[in-house]
């Protein structure tokens, strides 16, 4: 793992993005009776918001860590996705192993390279993000959340992914980075770590923000839904210096408010204006919640990138 690369690799968003090719990509899908996506790390953050938007479209769905020994059985007509950046993931090819020797299914590996999961798959959905040089998966859990994202869109016939607004959003934060990282930097990475908020529909984001804060800096830091932080994470504002990232859009914002400037506590909204956030940092086409969903993991992970820097 290796900062400086982690940075570049950011820094090649915009530019591999606009190379994604989503066209035909699920042309071999027809009308599975369930979606089964497996995965791990950030592969499972991205799983469980696409299937959480598959079955707010009407289409059986779910997201499962592979790691579990409680997996769904399987149907002849599931189409079952083991995600996987590396195709290396060991929890993601037990899981398959699993499926295929106790059920004799098929499945469809989801990666960035070829490895044994790709060996073992019937067919393969490259996500196409490029070597990831730092180590870090991060252009690879972008692309992950657009292959999933077209998938809906080819069972649903909603509407395209908005890679180019995705590009050009990614492209104003990293040219305008000098103007509102630092200030990001001192309002959020407090003493007492981190806190990463989004809503259930955008889970992924702080997660996978949390997730790059802990895995490059190996600085503390936590993701959580905004509605269920008023049950879950409201307690450490009373005892901490208490300092939280929050991903705007959610109905459940006003009650969060509420606890955080009652107590005195920082907190930064992205992507929305929040009565009561102490800073807010927009950007180009943050209007659009599928812009959000892949453009603004990229804001914790910058943050991570120079403060991983920092440290050598």
């Amino acid at each position: 793992m290796n900062p400086e690369l982690f940075l570049a690799d950011l820094q090649e968003k915009p530019e591999r993005l606009r190379a994604l090719d989503l066209d035909g990509v699920w042309d071999f899908v027809s009308s599975p009776s369930r979606v089964v996506l497996l995965g791990m790390g950030s592969s499972h953050y991205a799983n469980q918001v696409a299937a959480a938007r598959l079955r707010a479209a009407g289409i059986s769905a779910v997201a499962e860590l592979a790691s579990s020994d409680l997996l769904p059985r399987i149907g002849p007509d599931d189409l079952v996705l083991a995600v996987s950046a590396s195709a290396g993931s060991a929890e993601t090819i037990d899981a398959v192993d699993r499926l295929v020797d106790g059920q004799g299914i098929d499945f469809v590996a989801v990666t960035n390279k070829t490895g044994p999961l790709t060996e073992r798959a019937k067919r393969t959905v490259r996500m196409d993000a490029g070597e990831e040089r730092g180590g870090v998966a991060c252009r690879s859990f972008q692309h992950t959340l657009a292959l999933l994202m077209e998938l809906e869109r080819h069972l649903t016939g909603g509407p395209e992914v908005p890679l180019e607004a995705v590009a050009a959003a990614s492209e104003e934060l990293l040219e305008t980075e000098s103007t509102w990282r630092p200030r990001l930097e001192d309002q959020v990475l407090g003493p007492d770590g981190t806190h990463l908020v989004a809503p259930a529909r955008r889970i992924s984001s702080a997660y996978q923000s949390a997730l790059m804060l802990r895995e490059g800096p190996r600085l503390r830091a936590v993701g959580c839904e905004t509605g269920d932080w008023s049950h879950v994470d409201v307690y450490l504002t009373k005892t901490t210096d208490y300092r939280m990232l929050l991903f705007g859009g959610s109905k459940w914002e006003r009650q969060l408010i509420d606890w955080t400037t009652q107590r005195g506590s920082t907190v930064v909204a992205v992507g929305a204006d929040v009565d009561g956030a102490t800073d807010t940092l927009r950007y180009r086409h943050d209007d659009q919640d599928d812009v959000r969903l892949l453009t603004e993991p990229l804001i914790g992970e910058l943050l991570a990138a120079r403060a991983w820097l920092a440290q050598q």
